[in-house]
């Protein structure tokens, strides 16, 4: 008697559904996760006797300079150095109010046309309390 045998199926695991639940899952955490640069000027500031004045307020506009010349309004970095650049930042920040407190903080050893510059674009937009950061000389040991 001549039996049939009966034909085994290869058994295998389709994994197409796998791929694309994994590139689903990429897609979702590229698109899902925040990428924050931290953007922060690294200034030596210049020294200066005098008074320490108090801290002013909280709702203030601060424009500082690295030594390079770059830009940064309220801890956030400019896309270039050029005055209506720096202009709209202050625009923006101070949503018009001329009557903030304006605070330069500069490297000691920032290029003096970038303090102009800065002085030059609150000036223009009629920032008159404006203020300049220093710090204390340090004493010497005589």
């Amino acid at each position: 008697m001549k039996f049939r045998r009966q034909s085994t199926e290869e058994v295998s695991l389709n994994l197409t559904p796998l791929i694309d639940v994994v590139f689903l899952l990429l897609i979702f955490f590229m698109v899902s996760t925040t990428f924050t640069k931290e953007t922060q000027l690294a200034i030596d500031l210049p020294e200066a006797s005098g008074e320490q004045r108090e801290q002013v307020q909280n709702n203030q506009v601060e424009i500082s300079i690295s030594k390079s010349g770059d830009f940064a309004v309220n801890g956030r970095s400019l896309v270039n150095a050029s005055l209506d650049t720096l202009k709209n930042a202050l625009a923006k920040v101070s949503d018009g109010d001329t009557n903030l407190p304006l605070i330069i903080t500069a490297d000691a050893n920032t290029p003096y046309q970038s303090v102009v510059t800065a002085m030059d674009a609150a000036g223009q937009l009629g920032f008159a309390n404006l203020s300049m950061t220093t710090r204390q000389p340090k004493e010497s040991a005589n």
